[in-house]
């Protein structure tokens, strides 16, 4: 199948288009590589997928020397009229839309850029699906959006009209737009609450890779709340394994789908587990709970196994280990 992957040089995107190319697909990967964090980490990843940094230029074509059935084009998704060409040159059967300005922090010092990326770019889209129609459309949403619901584990049944930061508010608003277009186009929508996704090729401005850099270059680390944070730390191989089959066989015209693990891990043993495979006991600043944020997130996966039969696979341990044999491997990167 002809596949786009939006957020192609992202972390979560690099993976997904490394699944579907191993899988056979035809894939266009597009992406805008901003500057929200270093470039040099997304130039990485594509080269890893045989895309080199001298050949990508804005609207042209790339193509891959490692993968024949992988060209990388760049690109906003606020540019109507280029994704609208885009869309009517290549006949995509699934869009899987990973594209956004990621980052709960980030938007409260930089709300305009969270409107035109995520709700502009994504509205985008979902008029390109409409104008030239695909099989599927994969959203990636986030579990940012259940904001401070106490109820456990998080159900994708529960509320989620009050989200506490603006990046969350636009996830919920793409939800809601999808959910009109999906209605009245008969445009068939998933979209995946990600839960905190962690491993090789992650993003440097999350937790792991900021512990890590820390302990690295003998700096104390952040922990806020004073520690007492749970997540349901998810590892990127078992997102992207939800990503694939939720995206080449849809089995409901719309819906939501949580993907995590699961299982909520307390921060301070996430943090062990990073001390341990290094080797070295982080230096630890304790700090209150920052705007935006929440103490605990758990992925309730009962939809998502009864509908795809999904069960994540990699423990902590192990996805820890995977990590940091990735780090010490590609260091240049993060220090």
């Amino acid at each position: 199948m002809n596949i786009l992957i939006t957020g192609a040089a992202g972390f979560i995107g690099f993976h997904t288009v490394n699944k579907f190319l191993t899988e056979g697909h035809n894939v266009v990967g597009l992406d805008n590589i901003n500057d929200y964090y270093s470039t040099d980490l997304k130039y990485a990843r594509l080269n890893e997928l045989g895309v080199n940094k001298e050949t990508i230029k804005w609207f042209k074509f790339s193509r891959s020397h490692k993968f024949e059935n992988f060209e990388f084009i760049r690109m906003d998704l606020e540019q109507k009229h280029e994704i609208f060409s885009l869309f009517q040159n290549r006949n995509f059967d699934i869009v899987v839309n990973l594209a956004a300005q990621a980052g709960v922090r980030y938007s409260i010092e930089n709300p305009d850029v969270y409107i035109t990326s995520n709700i502009v770019g994504y509205f985008n889209i979902l008029e390109a699906c409409r104008k030239f129609p695909v099989k599927h459309l994969l959203h990636a949403s986030s579990s940012s959006i259940y904001g401070e619901n106490e109820k456990m584990p998080f159900s994708e049944e529960d509320k989620t009209d009050e989200p506490i930061s603006l990046y969350a508010a636009t996830k919920k608003t793409n939800e809601l737009i999808g959910h009109s277009y999906s209605h009245l186009f008969n445009i068939p929508i998933t979209n995946l609450r990600f839960f905190t996704v962690y491993g090789p090729w992650g993003r440097p401005d999350m937790a792991p890779m900021l512990f890590v850099k820390a302990i690295l270059t003998d700096q104390p680390i952040k922990v806020f709340n004073n520690g007492l944070m749970e997540r349901d730390f998810t590892f990127v191989k078992d997102i992207v394994e939800g990503v694939y089959i939720s995206a080449i066989n849809p089995k409901e015209k719309f819906t939501t789908l949580n993907l995590g693990n699961g299982s909520p891990v307390k921060l301070m043993d996430f943090i062990g587990e990073i001390e341990q495979k290094i080797g070295t006991e982080a230096k630890k600043n304790f700090l209150p709970m920052q705007s935006g944020d929440v103490t605990t997130t758990w992925a309730d996966t009962a939809k998502i196994n009864a509908l795809h039969g999904y069960k994540p696979t990699t423990t902590i341990q192990d996805g820890v280990s995977h990590f940091i044999d990735w780090v010490k491997e590609y260091k240049s990167l993060i220090v």
